[in-house]
């Protein structure tokens, strides 16, 4: 049955899993229909707007244009600068847009961990760049740029004052992966409500999960001409928590002190908490897998004593809360 709905379900699960340079990031929940909404511009922002290092000009000496051949190294100037476009970097911000300067001498194949100095760190140190042979002595000068997405070298040319140099299409995007899935999940008794699972890897230049935060935070900053102009505050829903008479229900099952037996029947169930047992009343706990009427006496005997017979309902707006908080609770852990 439809209901009519005042305001709408606002997200409150947010969970990250992160192995190396690859993270999963779910949300959660969403109303039917908004997932997709915020989902699709924050990809878009990942791939777009992440910020990476690039090099975006080249000089080589004894080379005169991209695709020269230099004596004594294997690959020529057009392989090269394939290689290290393909190589990726962090530089310090005293070392960009000026001439970092490389020299190698004699029998070599050379790295990208051999550019490290510094002020430059190589993040994929085994990207193959040349193969020197024993006579030649390869001097050349990168510099780099901090940058967003896909820029080609005709929008750098004009800024590059340095001579002679060869000017790059420069990739500063430093995101390798960003999808998204949209799973539906029961909220109360709604299947239709949604949840979100990005997955972002990026290439080591930045952590996966920042750079998720900082494209959540681009998108959020291009609300603020709304929030400011149109005096907009995000509405927050008061969380509602228990009144202290009832703060004894989210205490765990231990503090209960039930017999060895009892306790290893609720322990098996995943019953961790009181107020669990509460919301179960009586008829259901007896149903629990090799719980006998001794141990059913003891535990009904012990919620007595705390003030919670389970023969007695909660308020109903007390169950509500109590079930959000124990499955907060579980969680967590």
């Amino acid at each position: 049955m439809n209901k009519i709905k005042t305001n709408l379900q606002v997200p409150n699960k947010l969970v990250t899993e992160k192995e190396g340079n690859r993270a999963v990031i779910e949300v959660s929940p969403f109303e039917p229909g908004y997932a997709i909404t915020l989902a699709h511009p924050i990809r878009r922002v990942l791939l777009a707007s992440s910020v990476g290092y690039a090099p975006v000009a080249l000089k080589i000496e004894g080379a005169a244009h991209e695709f020269d051949s230099i004596k004594g190294v294997l690959e020529d100037m057009a392989t090269i600068i394939i290689n290290l476009k393909n190589a990726r970097f962090k530089v310090a911000p005293d070392a960009l847009d000026i001439p970092i300067e490389y020299s190698f001498t004699g029998s070599k194949e050379l790295y990208a961990k051999d550019l490290a100095n510094d002020k430059i760190e190589v993040v994929t140190e085994d990207a193959y760049i040349a193969t020197l042979n024993e006579d030649v002595k390869f001097n050349f000068s990168l510099i780099f740029r901090k940058g967003m997405g896909f820029v080609a070298s005709e929008s750098i040319r004009d800024s590059i004052i340095q001579d002679n140099f060869i000017i790059l299409d420069a990739f500063f995007s430093p995101i390798k992966k960003a999808t998204y899935d949209i799973e539906n999940i029961l909220v109360e008794d709604d299947p239709n409500f949604e949840k979100i699972v990005f997955h972002v890897e990026t290439d080591g230049q930045i952590d996966p999960v920042d750079a998720f935060k900082d494209a959540v935070s681009i998108l959020f900053n291009q609300f603020t001409i709304f929030t400011d102009k149109f005096d907009i505050h995000a509405i927050t829903e008061k969380k509602e928590e228990l009144n202290e008479e009832y703060q004894k229900l989210i205490d765990p099952i231990e503090t209960l002190n039930l017999r060895g037996r009892s306790f290893n029947c609720l322990d098996k169930t995943n019953i961790k908490y009181v107020g669990e047992l509460v919301l179960m009343g009586v008829d259901e706990i007896a149903k629990i897998k090799n719980l006998g009427k001794k141990s059913l006496d003891e535990i009904t005997e012990k919620l007595a004593e705390i003030g919670f017979p389970v023969e007695e309902n909660l308020p109903a707006d007390v169950q509500k809360i109590l079930e959000t908080e124990i499955e907060n609770l579980k969680e967590e852990e």
